[in-house]
């Protein structure tokens, strides 16, 4: 491995942080905006629902091609060649938009999504090769810029509302800004090491899809993507529908669990340090079920807030954790994180119409129920987060990996 000096990590450290919260702009820049795209482009819901399957379908079949793109390329290049697909996918978003054009809107989306889930990765494994030199536990912090980059994304879109801005003005400055941003801050990520070139890619893409423990990670992954996708999706509905509470106590809803969400991401290092990555894992899903269940009680409208709370807190921390754990060894690490991210962002595509058509029979209360059946696969995948050690390890691990940071007593 590379040797790197302790300056060079920090600043390694910054560069992987803006990267985090750049994506997040990325996607809140616009997403925030979708009723005036959708106006725009003279779409109904249903409509517009399925313009937006040009972006997770392209997102969900990318994710299997970004190990071996890492692999290759390396992060630093990767997330420059993804940021900019998604500042042209934007760039055509834009203009789609503009010129009422649903195909080239369309074909935008494709870009983002594509150009998404490539960053999404390599970002992923750069921070777990900086966490892992530094010797601490970085990654719950990195994924709080990318929250924090989405709800900057939706300030900016509500103030640029307020402003009469146009969609495709403000489009446009969200392109370029990621495009200026993103080529400064890809020279500060790591010197790529030999070891990413080492082997086929191919071969080894093939390889993870039968270790257990990836696959297991990705279960992981998927169970508290899900847990995470559900609140996103249907929290303030939850509360117009379930308990008739008005659309602005809906989103102060939304608003607590994704506060409890960033600062449990922000301040979660502390207790992966102390307790070790499956005991926090296990803690944090008891809280999301503490928390489903509070939303789901029929009490009432502060039970559902405190419920909202100990929703967010139980969610923060799975996806970190198990794309930290699936980037362990750096030898394979982009090749495990895409093929874990596959499974995992399965959560993605598939939750928000599963539960709409349980909502559609039961009611949105009951439908989040399925919430419970996701957290009981978190904690079935909880157990694949262990650090790798040369006892556990499918394959020998590289010579120079530094010591995890995890706990030395957790088994």
């Amino acid at each position: 491995m590379t040797v790197v000096d302790r300056s060079r990590l920090e600043l390694a450290k910054i560069a992987v942080g803006v990267a985090f919260a750049a994506n997040g702009l990325a996607l809140g820049g616009w997403l925030a905006r979708a009723p005036a795209i959708r106006a725009d482009l003279g779409l109904s819901s249903a409509g517009f629902g399925l313009l937006l399957l040009c972006l997770s379908g392209a997102s969900i079949a990318a994710i299997p091609l970004a190990g071996p793109l890492v692999q290759r390329f390396g992060p630093a290049r990767s997330v420059l060649y993804a940021s900019m697909s998604v500042v042209v996918g934007l760039a055509g978003l834009g203009t789609g938009t503009a010129a009422g054009s649903v195909p080239f809107a369309g074909a935008g989306l494709v870009f983002i999504g594509v150009g998404v889930s490539l960053w999404d990765v390599a970002m992923n494994v750069e921070g777990a090769d900086v966490e892992r030199r530094l010797g601490r536990t970085l990654m719950p912090r990195f994924h709080a810029g990318f929250s924090i980059g989405t709800v900057a994304g939706a300030g900016v879109s509500a103030a640029a509302a307020t402003a009469a801005v146009t969609v495709t003005t403000q489009v446009y400055a969200t392109a370029a800004v990621i495009a200026v941003v993103m080529l400064f801050t890809v020279r500060r990520f790591l010197p790529v090491p030999e070891l990413h070139r080492e082997e086929s890619p191919g071969g080894r893409v093939r390889d993870a899809w039968r270790e257990p423990r990836t696959l297991l990670i990705g279960v992981l992954i998927l169970g508290f993507g899900f847990t995470e996708g559900a609140a996103n999706d249907w929290l303030a509905i939850s509360l117009v529908d379930g308990y008739g509470a008005t659309e602005a106590v809906g989103a102060i809803g939304f608003g607590f669990f994704v506060a409890a969400m960033t600062l449990g991401r922000i301040f979660g290092h502390a207790a992966i340090e102390r307790w070790g990555r499956v005991v926090t894992l296990r803690l944090t899903a008891v809280s999301a079920l503490a928390g489903l269940l509070l939303v789901v009680s029929g009490i009432g409208v502060p039970v559902v807030l405190a419920g909202a709370l100990l929703w967010g807190a139980g969610a923060s921390l799975g996806f970190p954790i198990g794309m930290s754990a699936a980037a362990d060894d750096p030898l394979r690490a982009a090749i495990r994180v895409s093929v874990a991210g596959s499974i995992g962002y399965g959560a993605f595509l598939a939750g928000p119409p599963l539960i709409g058509l349980l909502a559609e029979h039961v009611g949105v209360l009951p439908a989040l129920l399925v919430v419970v059946a996701a957290i009981g696969l978190g904690l079935l995948g909880s157990g694949a987060a262990r650090p790798l050690t040369p006892e556990n390890a499918p394959h020998p691990l590289a010579e120079s990996e530094p010591h995890s940071t995890e706990p030395q007593g957790e088994r």
